[in-house]
């Protein structure tokens, strides 16, 4: 029943934008979807955001972690006394509204394949989301392993450690129909992205590699993200 579906971002990257109209607007969601709401918070696979705010991508990771914890500290503290380097500080707040529904508001931590925003997000006892864009999702194994073990060492019990998953994919009646009405979409969109990298052409052995499950020349996509 739709009444039960989440309501969330892909990923709200955290890094461009304010922590506070973030919890302000999630919490008008979950208001409004009586409960539905969640936040996955992350860095974003693309850069263009950083110079479009007024941001250096030389404090690429200063500004995620300060900003997360900001974000972090408004979901459980409605008055609030906080400072940092990139945004102005609070002082006793008392306005931090509204407040959710949802006590506290789910915060996820949305990654792609950086070891430490693993680790951060099982330090942290945050649900992870885990964005596979590109090449072979097994490979994220040892990954997830790393954030549950960060988890653990930091206290956190496997209830508290959700993964979630976010992967391409397409359906038909076929295996074959799939992979052959899908390729001509992906092939175009990342290709696109690869000239914007440096990345080599898509190829459709690349393609049926992957979708067999062992790549022999894993698809080209170099990710940033939390």
């Amino acid at each position: 029943m739709t009444k039960r579906i989440k309501l969330s971002s892909a990923v709200t990257v955290l890094s461009a934008a304010d922590p506070v109209r973030v919890f302000q607007n999630f919490a008008s969601l979950d208001i409004i979807s009586k409960g539905r709401a969640e936040i996955i918070a992350g860095r974003g696979s693309f850069i263009e955001a950083y110079p479009l705010f007024g941001f250096s991508l030389h404090n690429y990771d200063e500004l995620f972690v300060e900003k997360l914890d900001l974000l972090l500290q408004i979901r459980e503290n409605e008055v609030l006394t906080w400072k940092g380097k990139f945004r102005p500080a609070l002082d006793n707040v008392e306005a931090i509204y509204p407040r959710p529904v949802q006590s506290p508001l789910p915060i996820w931590l949305g990654v792609g394949g950086t070891p430490q925003s693993f680790a951060r997000a099982g330090s942290l006892g945050l649900p992870l989301m885990v964005a596979v864009i590109g090449g072979e999702t097994r490979r994220f194994r040892p990954l997830i392993d790393l954030y549950r073990q960060a988890g653990k060492e930091a206290g956190f019990t496997p209830e508290q450690l959700k993964v979630g998953l976010h992967s391409l994919g397409y359906v038909a009646e076929t295996t074959q129909q799939a992979k052959d009405e899908f390729y001509p979409g992906y092939a175009e969109v990342f290709t696109r992205i690869g000239k914007e990298r440096g990345l080599p052409q898509v190829t459709r052995q690349q393609f049926e590699a992957q979708a067999r499950g062992h790549s022999v020349k894993p698809v080209g996509w170099t990710r940033r993200n939390c």
